[in-house]
């Protein structure tokens, strides 16, 4: 069972900067793509960042600029670099390990809380 933990999450203030960490248990860059979601109180989860198993990366389009994804194939972990936060990216975070291939399986983390507030 491969097993995703975040860490990162806490409390900014408006312009400040966070970055959240995805550690993998396993070695699955090559067949999954990365991604990030994040889930504001009575809304809706919502993908913000990708990075596809070929190393391209997406952004929706409200963070695109400020926020940026990586990935570390030595340690098996997945960045989330946030800068220029606003209090509309307040959110629990959630690393989510997506197949390429239909016969694996998906993963998700336990997830982190991003609160941005003066």
């Amino acid at each position: 069972q491969v097993q995703l933990v975040e860490s990162g999450g806490g409390l900014v203030q408006p312009g400040g900067s966070l970055t959240l960490s995805c550690t993998i248990s396993e070695t699955i860059f090559s067949v999954y793509a990365m991604k990030w979601h994040r889930q504001a109180p009575g809304k809706q989860r919502e993908l913000v960042a990708t990075i596809t198993s070929g190393g391209s990366k997406l952004y929706t389009g409200s963070v695109e600029g400020r926020f940026t994804i990586s990935r570390d194939l030595a340690k098996n972990t997945v960045t989330l670099q946030m800068n220029n936060l606003k209090p509309e990216d307040t959110a629990e975070y959630f690393c989510h390990a997506d197949p390429d291939y239909s016969d694996n399986d998906p993963y998700w983390g336990q997830g982190t809380q991003v609160t941005v507030s003066s």
